[in-house]
């Protein structure tokens, strides 16, 4: 039996609060310890301000999107008891 970890082939991104493909992130140290986030989401904070607020729309659709999918499936489910 193999006592080895194997890393996880995905990180969760704090920014966008999906994972991704470790490829994809890097390790970012803030003033609450280290944290994973995204390239793309880092690349995003380069740009102006009008690109930033849009990027910033998008993910928070798909938020809010994975959120309500998430309250739809829990309602079917306490519905069916």
């Amino acid at each position: 039996m193999s006592t080895e970890k194997k890393e996880p082939a995905t990180r969760y991104c704090y920014h966008c609060r999906t994972h991704h493909p470790v490829e994809e992130m890097k390790l970012l140290v803030t003033k609450t310890g280290s944290r994973w986030r995204c390239i793309k989401s880092i690349e995003a904070v380069k740009r102006s301000k009008e690109e930033r607020d849009q990027y910033g729309k998008q993910v928070s659709a798909a938020n809010q999107a994975e959120a309500s999918g998430r309250a739809r499936m829990l309602n079917k489910i306490q519905q069916g008891r």
